[in-house]
């Protein structure tokens, strides 16, 4: 399993940088997870918008999931439109999105396949399983694995036991921490601070840490020496680069 991050904005996208956006690769095989805004510019500079095999949805706010209707537009206004491209969602979590575009094409380039709590499901050769985490708005945790490697992604999410379990023993936890040292009141149990993170990553055993969706306008340091407070090692933040192993 290879992963490609795009961005690591949480809310908006930065100068310069894009929201959540990761694309896993196996055996020529690539699911597209969180399109968030100004993913795809990104993307389409590392693969073409045709050779996205799939997507699996967090959740519905825009910053995980806006870019999903520009790239069903480069696949379906293509000179050669390439089969529905299927999405795994919440239910009603990429609605809003879809309902952007009236162009008939687009509305059928789409296959919509609803995930909720406690799925499994096969999406190429990646075994996915979810679990509700607390948000905002209905958001799915995934554990996603190709038999030799573990990826686990908390979506946006507070602090859970079952965040823990689905990161038990993961190659990398992926996961959300909005910001470095604590979350204001008013969102506390919604979303993670870099310590809550780490704590999660270290009680599930996970062997490595990324951080993401980071508030914008933070400086990525800050939520690194918060993460090592709790003596978690191997920790970095979401940022663009080369496709990177996860697992030996």
């Amino acid at each position: 399993m290879r992963l490609t991050v795009f961005g690591g904005c949480g809310a908006w996208p930065a100068a310069g940088q894009a929201c959540g956006g990761y694309l896993l690769e196996r055996d020529g095989f690539r699911l597209l997870v969180d399109p968030g805004y100004a993913v795809l510019p990104r993307l389409l500079a590392t693969i073409d918008a045709a050779a996205v095999d799939a997507v699996v949805v967090s959740h519905g706010h825009p910053d995980h999931c806006a870019d999903l209707s520009p790239l069903l537009r480069a696949r379906a206004l293509s000179d050669e439109p390439p089969a529905p491209l299927p999405v795994y969602a919440p239910a009603g979590a990429v609605d809003a999105v879809l309902a952007l575009d009236s162009i008939r094409s687009v509305a059928g380039a789409v296959e919509l396949a609803t995930l909720t709590d406690g799925d499994g499901v096969r999406v190429g050769p990646f075994d996915v399983a979810t679990a509700s985490l607390p948000h905002f708005v209905p958001n799915l945790g995934m554990r996603i694995t190709d038999g030799s490697a573990t990826l686990t992604y908390s979506g946006d999410a507070g602090p859970d036991p079952a965040l823990v379990e689905l990161a038990r023993d993961a190659d990398l936890l992926l996961v959300e921490a909005t910001y470095p040292d604590a979350v204001p009141h008013e969102d506390a149990g919604l979303l993670c601070s870099a310590v809550e993170a780490a704590e999660q990553g270290v009680a599930a055993g996970a062997r490595r840490i990324m951080l993401t969706h980071l508030w914008p306008g933070l400086q990525p340091a800050a939520f690194l020496a918060a993460a090592a407070r709790t003596g978690a090692r191997d920790v970095t933040v979401a940022a663009p680069g080369p496709a990177q192993p996860i697992g030996s």
